[in-house]
Formats: C-alpha cells, sequence, structure tokens
C-alpha cells in the first residue's frame, strides 16, 4: 500500500523492450535498505524490484502492464515519481493508494496562474463515475484532491512544492498518465451495483 506521497524523483537509466521489458531507475533512495522483490510506486504503478545496485534499481514489466500504464511511453532520461510502500503506522499524509494503474487519462490543459499549476485532465470513459469533486485521485502516482469535475474531465492543483517533487510540474497538454481511482470510490460503486460487474 502507498500513500501518493512522492518520496524520490527517479530517472530512467536504461531499457530494454523484450517480453518482459526491463527498466533501470537511478535514485536517491538507499538501495542498500531495499530487498529484492521489495514492491516501489513507479509513476503509480507498483513494480517488484529484480536487481539493485548503488543508487539504482532495476524492474521488469509484464505486456499486460505495459498494455494498460504509461511504461510503453517511457524513454531513457525520463523523470519517474518513486514512492516505497508505507509501513504500518507510518503518516497517511496522502489517501490509501494500492499502486495498480486503473487506466490512462490525458492532460488536456496546463496553465500557470501565479505559481500554481492547474492540470484539466481527461478521463476514460469507463472511469469517469469515480471522479468526484473534492474526492482523490492518483495522477502518476501522486495523490491530488479533485477540484472540479466536468464529464470526463476534472482539475487538479499543483503547489509549488507538488511542481518541484514530482514529474508533473513539467506537464503539459496532450501528455499521457497513470490513473488510479480512490478504492472507496470503487468499493462503494461495486457495493451499489454500478461498476458494470
Amino acid at each position: 500500500m502507498f500513500t501518493g506521497i512522492v518520496a524520490d524523483l527517479g530517472t530512467l537509466r536504461a531499457l530494454k523492450a523484450g517480453a518482459v521489458t526491463r527498466l533501470e531507475i537511478a535514485t536517491s533512495f538507499d538501495t542498500d535498505d531495499i530487498a529484492l522483490g521489495a514492491s516501489v510506486a513507479c509513476n503509480g504503478c507498483c513494480l517488484s524490484v529484480v536487481e539493485k545496485g548503488k543508487g539504482w534499481f532495476a524492474f521488469e514489466a509484464a505486456q499486460e502492464t505495459l498494455a494498460v500504464t504509461t511504461l510503453k511511453d517511457w524513454k531513457v532520461g525520463d523523470r519517474i515519481n518513486l514512492e516505497r510502500p508505507t509501513k504500518v503506522g507510518d503518516e497517511l499524509g496522502g489517501h490509501i493508494v494500492a499502486g495498480h494503474v486503473d487506466g490512462i487519462g490525458t492532460i488536456a490543459q496546463a496553465v500557470n496562474d501565479k505559481g500554481s499549476l492547474f492540470l484539466t485532465v481527461e478521463v476514460p470513459e469507463n472511469l469517469a463515475k469515480y471522479i468526484a469533486s473534492k474526492g482523490s485521485v492518483t495522477i502518476n502516482g501522486v495523490s491530488l484532491t479533485v477540484n472540479e469535475v466536468r464529464g470526463r474531465q476534472f482539475g487538479v492543483c499543483l503547489i509549488p512544492i507538488t511542481q518541484e517533487a514530482t514529474n508533473l510540474g513539467k506537464a503539459k497538454a496532450g501528455d499521457r498518465i497513470n490513473l488510479e481511482i480512490d478504492l472507496i470510490a470503487r468499493y462503494v460503486a461495486r457495493l451499489l451495483g454500478q461498476d458494470g460487474n
């Protein structure tokens, strides 16, 4: 489990595509403290560490992961939002995040105003009903509060510290982003029989 509070802005240093795609990410985390097999949220996608060294770790992504996330868009040099799992007793600074990407959204508009960055995000139709004004949403692994909702679009505001600490500070119109809807919204919809199942 994660909280959507990005702890490091890593850099994709190597990528090898194949039946399973290997990704190496440079990090400021102390990798001595990270076990092989440990989970790390990478732009909101929970991946397992398969190899590590001082200042870097490697992950493998299956075809299914590539199909439902933006990982297939990544290029060497890209900045990646990183978060290690929450431990029992840690502060829950954002909201409960599973690290399971629900779909890919698109930045429809990015507007800077007096230091704040306002993003308008368009979501796939099947996810729109889960987005609520003043509710929570995860974009590229970042826990954000929804400002307003208009059909398939919603707005969020990034304060300067969030812009500096995450890759969303460089977001621009047309960018594809990983989306995870609020777990509570998902289960409420399931209980009410509104999830399509």
